[in-house]
């Protein structure tokens, strides 16, 4: 069965660094695209950053580009998202998330809060 289990929150300072992970199961992970998802209180669920099967290519929502790297391991089945300079409105809870056969995936998420 797919599972996707993210780690990596926690509090942090504004101008501060965090490294989410989300490690993947059950599916063959180097031939899937992954995404980055928040979600703050009382807002809706937002697409932050995407790559590629391979790699190659990634996306990022305007708010984070310059700060935020996506970033993939295929031998660890595991992505990563590299969060600098951040800032109290990136406090969310944040969640991978994949398609397989037609059917969304999603990980249980991981509480970041930017706060001083």
């Amino acid at each position: 069965q797919v599972q996707l289990v993210e780690s990596g929150g926690g509090l942090v300072q504004p101008g501060g660094s965090l490294r989410l992970s989300c490690a993947a199961f059950g599916f063959t992970f180097r031939s899937y695209a992954i995404g980055w998802y928040r979600q703050a209180p009382g807002r809706e669920r937002e697409l932050v950053a995407t790559i590629a099967s391979a790699g190659t290519t990634s996306y990022y929502e305007d708010s984070v580009k310059g700060r935020f790297t996506i970033s993939r391991d295929n031998v660890k089945s595991t992505v990563y998202l590299q969060m600098n300079s951040l800032k109290p409105e990136d406090t969310a809870v944040y969640y991978c998330n994949v398609e397989v056969f037609s059917t969304y995936y999603w990980g249980q998420g991981t509480q970041v809060t930017v706060s001083s």
